[in-house]
């Protein structure tokens, strides 16, 4: 077979944020990759990813990339993040999404006041993870020292191996009480409890369950206005000034829950290769030889690439942003986030042609494409992955009319 080197996007990409740390790390989990690829259909049918595979993790330090280093963890760009998520995604994307939406969480806490960074992690507890699901319909009640907080959420992805959560919700705007912004809480698992009902399409063993919240004490000190990206409304910022605890919310976030597609398109691409070279179906043909499988290969190829090179591109301008104080003008902040979002839809179109071009042999639960189909496929219904919403804003603004969209 043809060979095309790993890495040969990054000839024309000057990478100086790959420190020997974040090589390492990047590594790591390329190396841990093989043993999610033999995992993943197992954990697809137990509907969780094996704890196993989430200790491995941990302890190739990969959930520390974007902790501050105060708290044990390495403080990176991420850039190496993404990295490590498309890399995990290659030999399993529901292990990659959870190491996404966990995995940021490291960076959101910093933002929060030191007490609640202290809550979680002090007293060598700097290794817990936290959940989320920031749909924000939790009801809040202010209280003396705090809210009394009720609710149900869905979609708590890898709530199973966390100790603390992070929820949404609404709260009067501090500066215009008569307006409401979306506020993260932070609850102790003492305080929730898990429904288990995640059967679903794809994205399996994400275990991305409901969560129930009943009348539970938050204190101000474990609230963040999620989209106030002053340092005011960052007040970890004091004990945490490097600059990637700058960046805005959705900057950050946005890629968490995207990135893993792109990473297992680049291991369904990898299936199929290997798959089709030997493949000679039952009437003679050679997979190989069919153009509707040489189009389908080549063409997923392509949008990786181009993926990733708008990816890293954008994400040149952020880190400059972030570094410098300079403020990214919405229209751009809007073009990104389109962008982001673009990526589940353009590689859901991608796996499809090479799954279908597996012909009817490679519709078994056997082959790893059709997982990767049906988890990309899943992945798209993620409100961040709204492409066609998003596009819209985009176009909106650039056709003269106001942003609408509050996390921008």
């Amino acid at each position: 077979m043809g060979v095309l080197t790993n890495n040969f996007i990054a000839a024309s990409v000057e990478e100086d944020y790959m420190t020997p740390e974040a090589i390492r790390l990047v590594k790591a989990a390329e190396e841990l990759a093989p043993r999610l690829r033999q995992r993943a259909q197992a954990a697809d049918e137990a509907g969780m990813v094996p704890r196993e595979t989430v200790k491995e993790m941990a302890e190739a330090g990969l959930f520390r990339v974007l902790q501050p280093r105060r708290w044990g963890g390495y403080e990176l760009d991420p850039r190496v993040f993404y990295k490590v998520q498309m890399a995990l995604a290659k030999g399993c994307m529901s292990t990659a999404w959870i190491y996404g939406v966990i995995g940021v969480h490291n960076w959101q806490l910093p933002l929060f006041p030191e007490q609640a960074q202290q809550d979680v992690w002090a007293n060598g507890n700097d290794g817990t993870l936290i959940a989320s699901t920031y749909m924000p319909v939790g009801k809040a009640e202010k209280v003396d020292g705090g809210y009394r907080f009720s609710g149900r959420w869905g979609f708590s992805s890898g709530v199973d191996h966390c100790e603390w959560i992070f929820l949404g919700g609404l709260l009067p705007k501090k500066d215009n009480p008569d307006e409401l912004e979306h506020t993260t809480f932070l609850l102790p698992r003492s305080d929730f409890r898990v429904e288990k009902n995640w059967d679903v399409l794809g994205l399996r063993a994400t275990g991305s369950h409901d969560i129930i919240v009943e009348n539970a004490f938050v204190p101000e000190h474990r609230t963040h206005r999620t989209n106030d990206h002053s340092d005011a409304g960052c007040p970890g910022r004091e004990s945490n000034p490097h600059w990637t605890y700058k960046i805005p919310f959705t900057q950050v976030f946005q890629r968490a829950v995207s990135s893993a597609c792109l990473g297992a398109l680049e291991g369904a691409i990898e299936e199929f290769r290997s798959r089709a070279a030997a493949h000679i179906g039952k009437h003679g043909a050679k997979t190989a030889e069919d153009p509707n499988a040489q189009m389908a290969v080549a063409e997923a190829m392509i949008a990786v690439d181009q993926l990733k090179l708008v990816m890293f591109r954008n994400y040149d301008r952020i880190v400059h942003c972030a570094q410098t104080g300079e403020k990214m003008p919405v229209e751009e902040r809007l073009m990104q986030r389109a962008q982001a979002s673009l990526v589940p839809k353009l590689c859901a179109e991608k796996v499809s042609e090479l799954l279908r071009a597996c012909a009817a042999s490679g519709l078994y639960r056997s082959n790893p494409i059709e997982r990767v189909f049906r988890d990309i496929h899943q992945a798209r219904g993620h409100i961040a992955n709204n492409a066609d919403a998003y596009a819209r804003a985009s176009g909106a603004m650039m056709l003269g009319l106001p942003n609408t969209d509050p996390y921008i």
